[in-house]
């Protein structure tokens, strides 16, 4: 072999082996963008009513609860006109519950105009600010959709985030100011948010948090829901938790119908979970106490919010009259970041449904948003 063809064979394998040896070839992290193809979405049925946004589906890195590495999908839109005060703001949108099934993403429901929150999400591009929407771990993705786990919704919240600056030709920095929203399933995620970005993405420059509806303590929920028309959304819960945590083997504990109605349900939009399982009781379908099992309660205990405090100022707002999720739960959230030293501005709307309480309170949450991209004060009424 001349001189020549082994100096070329020798660079070529230094460069197959860079990634190895940390060379230039970055390795992949949290937040990096594995795939971002333009998309349009729409806000009515039928394609009818284009949202007039730049808009990509993004598929992005992120990790589950028990810190392992996954791919997490979602929608970042970006409005076409100029940011005329500096960098643009990017918006953690964490959406309400969908379902399980992957045709239940917010990703594909923007696709078909059928998105109902992109109502609230319009509120915040007209401001000319970007905004992540991320479908979840699971739901748009292969799996399970891990609904509920407090880590897993957190990290793809923040690791959207990431990605949104990551993504060419979206021109957003990494240094942009970062607000967060969500309301129940949404409102737990953006509460998850706040508490992991200290050591999850302390690099974001996180103003504040707005969170309404907030399911905090899994267990108090799952017992109010359980025998309603709402309990599809607890046994739903329980299949994220069962997705999340392997050890927890919710299986082996589900009578044959329960067996058959939890399996049938990975694939359920949240239509078909209350149809499915509504007016049902858990013990009805399972031959346990299963919420008392030792490793359900250290999950669940593991789930429930308010154990830490974040950093940012807090927009908490609730219905008086949620059905769904109980006022007392979200007053308790409120009571245990305040006890922290958390600045938190609560709000109590006069609400009579869960529903309600989301659109009475997304215009004064995104108002609140927008004093925190401003720098001004936040006030506190703990």
């Amino acid at each position: 072999m001349n001189l020549r063809v082994r100096a070329t064979l020798s660079i070529i394998g230094a460069l197959l082996l860079l990634p190895v040896l940390g060379g230039p070839a970055r390795a992949t992290s949290a937040g990096d963008v594995v795939e971002a193809s333009r998309t349009t979405v729409y806000l009515a049925p039928g394609k009818l009513l284009e949202v007039p946004v730049k808009a990509w589906h993004l598929r992005y890195r992120s990790t589950s609860a028990t810190g392992e590495p996954n791919i997490v999908s979602g929608t970042l839109l970006v409005p076409g006109t100029p940011y005329p005060f500096g960098k643009r703001p990017i918006v953690g949108y964490a959406v309400g519950t969908h379902g399980m099934g992957d045709q239940c993403a917010p990703s594909a429901a923007m696709g078909r105009g059928t998105e109902a929150e992109l109502a609230i999400m319009s509120l915040m591009l007209l401001k000319g600010w970007a905004v992540a929407v991320t479908d979840y771990e699971g739901l748009g993705t292969p799996g399970d959709h891990t609904y509920m786990v407090g880590a897993s919704q957190g990290h793809a919240v923040l690791d959207s985030i990431r990605a949104a600056a990551r993504v060419p030709g979206a021109d957003l920095s990494d240094t942009a100011p970062v607000v967060v929203m969500g309301y129940s399933q949404g409102g737990a995620s953006a509460a998850w948010a706040a508490q992991l970005q200290p050591s999850y993405a302390p690099e974001l420059r996180l103003k504040g948090v707005a969170a309404g509806g907030v399911p905090a303590d899994l267990r108090a929920v799952a017992e109010h829901l359980d025998g309603t028309g709402d309990f599809g959304l607890a046994a739903a819960a329980g299949i994220g938790l069962d997705a999340a945590y392997p050890e927890l083997r919710l299986s082996g504990y589900l009578t044959p119908e329960g067996a058959a109605l939890f399996d049938d349900a990975r694939d359920d939009c949240v239509a078909d979970l209350r149809g499915k399982f509504g007016g049902r009781r858990l013990a009805e379908l399972t031959t346990a106490d299963v919420l008392n099992l030792p490793d359900w309660r250290a999950r669940l205990a593991e789930n429930r919010l308010g154990a830490s405090a974040p950093r940012v100022p807090l927009f908490l707002y609730h219905a008086k009259g949620d059905e769904t999720i109980p006022y007392e739960v979200g007053k308790t959230l409120r009571k245990e970041y305040c006890e922290r030293g958390v600045n938190v501005l609560w709000t109590s709307l006069p609400g009579g449904s869960h529903v309600l309480g989301a659109v009475e309170g997304a215009p004064l949450a995104v108002a609140w948003l927008a004093t925190r991209v401003a720098g001004l004060p936040a006030i506190a009424n703990c």
